[in-house]
């Protein structure tokens, strides 16, 4: 396969283009041991991650500032750390807030001159309009789990984005999807068969951050360390 076999490119926003990362981390850094001391950011980060996950398997009808709510809160009970309920409210306003990656905008311009450009997210369309503000591009379509009514990975959410490929007339064969978490996006993309790009955000980092760690359990097809580097490769084969 190569990059320019494609005609559109379906995206995670939250950890791809958006930095959630660094917009969790502003609000876990608040929360205090009993000894006053601070947990390890990684560990803290992977607490909230397996939260996060659970939240959204359980209550997958939830906007997703209330699952950002109810995590940190859990996130808290899991380590014995009182969250009231107004930092919980604050840290579900706050997606507006996160920034976006410094590679994003440029590089969905650039990719926007040769494919469609699909959003596939786990979030609700009011937060992402604040986001896709900050990205600087139209998408030809936009996917939530305020759409669709369940969260990745559940496969009911990839289904979602092919029925949109057809009713957009786009060949399923002809889609790549890109995205940074492999427990969100790349199991279930290559469960029904789609090709993925791996933009690892991490790549400096151990662990998985934010995101359940099932590195062993998936292989994307292609892996870059930003998405400049994916525009860029993209540009060397055209």
């Amino acid at each position: 396969m190569k990059l320019t076999d494609f005609d559109a490119l379906s995206f995670d926003c939250y950890g791809t283009l958006i930095d959630w990362e660094t917009g969790i981390a502003r609000h876990l850094a608040r929360l205090q041991l009993s000894d006053g001391t601070s947990p390890d950011p990684e560990a803290l980060l992977a607490t909230y991650a397996d939260m996060e996950a659970a939240a959204e398997r359980e209550f997958p009808t939830d906007r997703y500032p209330d699952i950002l709510r109810r995590s940190l809160q859990n996130t808290g009970t899991a380590l014995g750390i009182d969250v009231s309920d107004e930092a919980a409210r604050a840290f579900g306003a706050s997606i507006p807030a996160w920034p976006a990656f410094p590679d994003s905008a440029s590089a969905l311009n650039r990719l926007s001159r040769r494919y469609k450009l699909i959003i596939l997210s786990n979030v609700d369309r009011a937060s992402f309009a604040a986001s896709n503000a900050k990205l600087g591009v139209t998408f030809d379509a936009v996917l939530t789990a305020d759409d669709i009514g369940s969260y990745k990975p559940d496969p009911r959410n990839f289904e979602a984005l092919l029925q949109r490929l057809d009713e957009q007339g786009i060949p399923r064969n002809r889609l790549l999807h890109v995205a940074q978490s492999l427990f969100h996006d790349h199991l279930p993309a290559k469960a029904i068969g789609l090709p993925t790009v791996w933009i690892n955000r991490r790549f400096e980092k151990t662990g998985s951050g934010a995101t359940p760690d099932v590195a062993p359990e998936v292989r994307p097809d292609w892996e870059f360390r930003s998405m400049k580097d994916f525009a860029d490769a993209v540009t060397a084969e055209s």
